[in-house]
């Protein structure tokens, strides 16, 4: 998540094994452990003068990742990068720009093939109830084009209640679990003075289509909205290159 970014409410005091583990991991990613065995609770119990609680503790944070396994009889595994779990908000947290850039371009390409398929079952058997909350939540867009990180909420759960109407749990929790991602992406997406009213304009397209209960123009609206994300989100990566070109 772009630092710069985060709203105040998202500032969060870290407890030490959580702050511990933040310094491992920068360790890990400059390749200090490049054999790939990782310290073990005493290593880092000795290296940072803390309790061999707080040590497993660490141990525990950076293994939820997927960043390390802990093995019978305490050795400790440093997993490939491509195995961390890259959907926790924590490891977002820790992460490079240039990388979470990366992800959010990843994130973009899975929304592209989930969720117009999403908006074209949700077509199908999307009941009177869902409509009106949808309904309910586009006039909040409206009111709130001037207010992005109110927005950037109510778009979400607008997505959200189509992923819901396509009534498939898997699917519901795969959208769900990219919401951090989601969130970063929607601030980079909100940025241009004029994309709130575009987004509303997009999503009454995606409202009518699921009124008509029509999947094929479901699919075609949703395709259309992800789209100018990707135009958005695409800029911005152009801008941020060139900002960070050395002059000369």
């Amino acid at each position: 998540m772009q630092r710069g970014q985060e709203s105040p409410d998202l500032v969060k005091v870290r407890t030490l094994p959580v702050q511990v583990a933040a310094h491992l991991h920068r360790r890990i990613v400059n390749g200090e452990f490049s054999d790939g065995r990782g310290p073990s609770e005493l290593d880092i119990s000795r290296e940072f003068g803390v309790s061999r609680v707080v040590a497993r503790e660490t141990l525990k944070v950076l293994a939820s990742l997927d960043i390390v396994d802990v093995a019978q009889g305490r050795r400790v595994v440093v997993r490939p990068p491509a195995e961390w779990d890259y959907l926790s908000p924590l490891l977002v947290e820790w992460l490079p720009a240039e990388v979470v850039g990366e992800l959010l371009q990843e994130l973009d390409q899975m929304r592209m093939l989930l969720e117009p398929e999403l908006a074209a079952m949700a077509a199908a058997l999307v009941t009177d109830e869902a409509l009106t909350r949808m309904r309910d939540e586009l006039g909040r867009m409206a009111a709130l084009e001037e207010d992005p990180n109110a927005y950037l909420e109510v778009d979400h759960e607008f997505h959200m209640e189509i992923c819901r109407a396509a009534d498939n749990r898997i699917l519901d929790r795969i959208m769900y679990s990219a919401r951090w991602l989601g969130t970063a992406s929607r601030r980079i997406t909100n940025e241009d003075s004029d994309a709130l009213c575009k987004a509303t304009a997009d999503h009454t397209e995606i409202y009518e289509a699921l009124v008509a209960r029509d999947p094929d123009r479901a699919r075609a609206a949703m395709r259309k909205h992800l789209a100018n994300n990707s135009t958005l989100l695409a800029e911005k990566g152009r801008r941020t290159k060139r900002s960070s070109k050395p002059r000369t």
